[in-house]
């Protein structure tokens, strides 16, 4: 598994930033090979971050392209400057699976 978390600063309007990314962008995820997961954290005071988990290095770098353009093309009014990036190999997991 590979982790990319995108850091956002100075975003106006954080609440709506992080609907339409769940509402609009995460679908575009869900539809992509190898793809296991994405939240949106709102840090407060400007900050968001994003959360993003799939199979493969090559998907979770996709998905960071894919990122990049659709705050540009959609939420550039909101979002003034590139998120700083982190990405990975996911070498540690502990989550509870609802039964």
């Amino acid at each position: 598994m590979y982790t990319v978390i995108r850091r956002y600063q100075d975003v106006q309007d954080t609440a709506e930033v992080a609907r339409r990314a769940v509402e609009e962008f995460a679908p575009q995820l869900r539809d992509q090979p190898g793809f296991q997961g994405y939240w949106v954290v709102n840090g407060g005071d400007g900050i968001l971050a994003t959360i993003t988990v799939f199979e493969s290095e090559e998907a979770a770098a996709d998905s960071t392209a894919a990122a990049a353009t659709w705050v540009q093309e959609n939420l550039a009014n909101l979002v003034p400057s590139p998120p700083r990036v982190t990405s990975g190999e996911t070498t540690g997991v502990m989550a509870e699976v609802p039964a």
